[in-house]
């Protein structure tokens, strides 16, 4: 058997094709003729993405829901011609970029006399005239310089020449970069609607790149749209760099060397910053904002933005979640000079081989005021995530897991003091609930669904025409859950563009039999999994209810295993078969137990994966019935001499007899499920279960290198330290490696201090973080690991 990797991928397959005088693609020709065409929709309409919150903000989605708009398709940004100006001719032709952007509006951006207006404001007053700013005598006009090094971000405007300038250049920029850059034309006409009403427009999107603070100005700068003030926590050291980005509409860090969570914790410049976003919405101005639940950013400018609402300082905001997808995310580092951002520019242009593709989603704009002020985004504070497992992991007590839980870390009480708590929870909702969003109506590409195939149903290698027909499935199920995808085409096409784009991650074998169908797998070193791992990301949103679910009866199924010998899973009634093999699990799984089990599991979520106006409760009991109709679960049959009576006669419902009589019967026993395939597990449950394996597997390797850390450390060198573990630990075991990546440590980290293993200490103005007392004790941490891995298959 013949191997290759790495870029060898494409010259094998036309290798192949020319010593058989066929296309390069000739497996395809096996493929069933129906499976060769990928359509990115279920019958005659593609899905219906970024509409909003049925719960939170019913009356925007009813504008939405009462208008009929005709699809209006795609526009590949990219893709300038004649066309696309008022111009025709062969010169213009060669001309229409420029002509392009010379013709786009742009809507003025005074900032004449914003310094004052900021300076005057109550807010910025009052913190000049705390004690640590305010000079003897409690005169404040000295104090004013203390706003000097604020006035370049004060004064942050648009010029029109610069921005046509650097229009034409990303263009040129990207179209050496992506093959196309699609936004969906259906989205951009609520967008001018909404534009034309008077409120401001806040956009906001979940950070991937750098490249995502520039896409979303072009796009609506080529759209006739008011280009955004984008809020940046980037700090620019160039002088000549930062004017540019400010001229440009970007709202910088202050020029000292200091971090976001240093300047946040500055009681002058927050409150600076929160009279500026209030004034640069007064203005009517739009902003672009980037959340993550994850890395617990963005959540102070919503609440800027909240307060600016609240205050009376705007009648109100449209906000509008921005999905952003890439067929390849570009991989470059964040500017901080002149010389990074053209290192930056050019790892863009030579970075890949391939060229790949960008699908922007605008979803629906809603109304902030209709969210927050009128009590539909529920907020009930939440407990501490200790509070809801500890009792479970330690005790074995299932009685206080019902609850939400409390994020307080992601609008931290050193941001924004003035806060009371309720407007900090409402702005935690706030950015959750985006965050979610956000994701919800990012397109799945095709790279991300080979990515997912490869890594978590064949990750030893499979046929290419067997991959074929795996993503077709995948497609399909994929469309059937209302997420849209960023691809069509023939499926040979398809398959094609997404394997020439993962060349360098793969490793490609020759079949002994046929060498027309080679056998595909993913390449086993770090950064291959790593790339693979963050391109099937999305498919873990995706299938979160299902992956929760899978996880919970991979939980019940370890347990019975593990009894040995013949086991009960509910009542004396039911008694489950002998366990003879790994493979055999004809038992019935009783749905209370299975609901608290994926209860359980749903508190372990990183935050964003689930909406804050949906209880966890709700979300479990969703995942057990979404087993259920993917065909995971089937319903176990009552024989039919039992009487049947409603189990919620606790609640005092009426009860029935089998007979229609209605009157007193047994209580009758909460439903119970089995699996559809007992003399076999199914495949499709162990890939659902494989999508949360990494996450669940990082946790469970931290938590066996706590004794590891000479705590307490401070938080930067206590996550270091646990992701050098994870690395070190996916290295020793030559596989993994997915679980060992920046993001999950960090994830892993923010858990087990939620958790209580991990404890928080304020020390000389750092957090320090130290293992408590309890989680020093081995058969603690045993504990914590041994329910973590109950979940985890491997």
């Amino acid at each position: 058997m013949v191997q290759e990797s790495g870029y060898g991928f494409t010259e094998a397959l036309i290798s192949q094709g020319t010593q058989q005088k066929r296309p390069a693609l000739s497996w395809g020709s096996k493929i069933k003729k129906k499976l060769k065409t990928v359509a990115p929709y279920l019958g005659k309409f593609r899905p219906s993405v970024g509409q909003c919150c049925h719960q939170c903000t019913p009356d925007s989605l009813g504008k939405k829901l009462g208008q009929t708009i005709p699809s209006l398709g795609f526009h590949n940004l990219l893709s300038v011609n004649e066309t696309h100006t008022r111009y025709r001719g062969w010169l213009v032709r060669r001309v229409c970029c420029v002509l392009l952007v010379r013709g786009c509006r742009v809507y003025p951006s005074p900032a004449t006399d914003r310094v004052e207006r900021v300076s005057q404001s109550n807010r910025v007053q009052k913190a000049l005239s705390s004690p640590d700013i305010a000079p003897a005598g409690g005169d404040t006009r000295g104090s004013l310089t203390h706003l000097t090094p604020y006035f370049s971000l004060i004064n942050t405007c648009i010029s029109p020449q610069l921005l046509r300038l650097v229009g034409w250049v990303l263009l040129k920029v990207f179209g050496s970069v992506f093959c196309s850059v699609q936004v969906n034309l259906n989205h951009m006409a609520p967008l001018h609607r909404a534009s034309k009403q008077g409120a401001s427009l806040v956009y906001v999107c979940v950070p991937q790149s750098i490249v995502d603070s520039a896409l979303i100005p072009l796009v609506l700068f080529c759209h006739n749209l008011r280009v955004p003030y984008t809020l940046c926590h980037l700090q620019i050291h160039n002088n000549w760099f930062r004017s540019v980005l400010q001229r440009l509409g970007v709202v910088l860090l202050p020029p000292d060397p200091i971090t976001e969570q240093e300047a946040e914790t500055d009681n002058l410049y927050s409150s600076v910053m929160t009279s500026l976003v209030g004034e640069l919405l007064c203005e009517g101005q739009v902003l672009s904002v980037c959340v993550s639940g994850e890395s617990w950013r963005g959540g102070q400018w919503l609440a800027r933005i909240r307060l600016a609402v609240r205050e009376g300082v705007v009648p109100d905001v449209h906000l509008v979640p921005v999905g952003i997808s890439y067929d390849c995310v570009p991989n470059t580092s964040t500017p901080v000079g002149l010389l990074s951002a053209l290192r930056c520019v050019f790892s863009l242009l030579c970075g890949n081989r391939q060229k790949s593709s960008v699908r922007i989603h605008f979803a629906q704009p809603f109304s902030l005021k209709e969210m927050c002020d009128t009590g539909r985004c529920r907020v009930d504070g939440g407990r501490p995530l200790q509070d809801l497992l500890l009792p479970t992991i330690l005790h074995n007590r299932s009685d206080a897991i019902f609850g939400q839980r409390m994020m307080s870390w992601i609008l931290p009480p050193r941001y924004l003091p003035e806060l009371c708590q309720s407007e900090r929870d409402l702005s935690i909702a706030l950015t959750l609930h985006l965050t979610y969003s956000t994701m919800s109506c990012m397109a799945v590409m095709s790279t991300s669904l080979v990515s997912c195939l490869l890594l978590h149903k064949h990750r030893k290698g499979v046929c290419l025409s067997v991959l074929c027909r795996d993503v077709a499935w995948l497609l399909e199920e994929i469309l059937f859950r209302n997420r849209d995808v960023g691809f069509g085409g023939s499926l040979v096409g398809v398959v094609y563009h997404s394997l020439t784009i993962l060349t360098p991650h793969l490793t490609l074998a020759a079949h002994p039999k046929d060498r027309s169908d080679p056998l595909i797998a993913p390449h086993p070193s770090l950064s291959a999994t790593l790339s693979l791992s963050r391109h099937s990301q999305i498919l873990t949103h995706t299938f979160l209810h299902e992956a929760v679910g899978a996880c919970a009866v991979s939980a019940m199924l370890c347990e019975v295993a593990g009894c040995g010998g013949s086991s009960r899973i509910r009542g004396e009634e039911i008694k489950g078969d002998e366990v003879r093999g790994e493979m055999e699990f004809d038992v019935a799984l009783c749905q209370d137990e299975l609901t608290e089990r994926a209860l359980q599991l749903t508190h372990l979520l990183p935050p964003g994966y689930i909406p804050p106006c949906q209880s966890a409760h709700g979300f479990a009991l969703d995942a057990v019935d979404t087993l259920v109709r993917c065909g995971i679960l089937v319903m176990e049959e009552v024989p039919s001499d039992t009487p049947i009576c409603d189990f919620w006669r606790k609640q005092g419902a009426l009860t029935w007899s089998a007979s229609d009589d209605h009157s007193d019967c047994e209580e009758g026993e909460a439903r119970s499920f089995k699996l559809s395939q007992p003399s076999q597990c199914p495949e499709l449950l162990f890939f659902l279960c494989s999508l949360m394996a990494g996450y669940l597997r990082a946790l469970c390797w931290a938590t066996e290198g706590l004794d590891l850390l000479d705590t307490p450390l401070p938080e930067a060198v206590c996550l270091g330290q646990i992701h050098s573990h994870l690395c070190d630990t996916a290295q020793r075991d030559r596989g993994h490696y997915e679980s060992c990546s920046e993001e999950v440590a960090r994830v892993t980290v923010r858990t087990l201090t939620d958790l209580g293993v991990l404890v928080e200490d304020q020390q000389r103005g750092c957090v320090f973080l130290g293992v408590s007392p309890l989680f020093q004790q081995t058969d603690n941490r045993q504990k914590l690991h041994s329910f973590v891995s109950q979940f985890l298959y491997d």
